[in-house]
């Protein structure tokens, strides 16, 4: 069973930067594709950054790109997300996400960490 368990969020200003971290258990984070999510509530979970098995070429949409940068340490089984140049509209419980894209296509979420950037 893999657990994800997200930490790192809190009160910032604008402008400001913030860590997140992810730590995995049950499973190897080098074999799954890993993903940072956010949500508001009252709208869709969306997508922030994503990571290959590998970890070449981290892919953003444009709301993130070119401020957050996602890495893997598979080593120590984590995943962090560097928020950097903060504003209030990155607001939101950021979320952790694994993907194992062959055979079971097991998929596992942690549980959120709350972001509040001030204006």
């Amino acid at each position: 069973q893999g657990r994800l368990v997200e930490s790192g969020g809190g009160l910032v200003q604008a402008g400001g930067s913030l860590r997140l971290s992810c730590a995995a258990s049950g499973f190897s984070v080098g074999t799954y594709i890993m993903s940072w999510y956010r949500q508001v509530p009252g709208k869709e979970r969306e997508l922030v950054a994503t990571i290959s098995h590998i970890g070449y070429n981290p892919t953003y949409p444009n709301s993130t790109k070119g401020r957050f940068t996602i890495d893997r340490d598979n080593a120590k089984n984590t995943i962090t997300l560097q928020m950097n140049a903060l504003r209030p509209d990155d607001t939101a419980v950021y979320y952790c996400h694994a993907f194992h894209n062959v055979g079971n296509k097991e998929r596992y979420w942690g549980q959120g960490t709350q972001v509040t950037v001030s204006s």
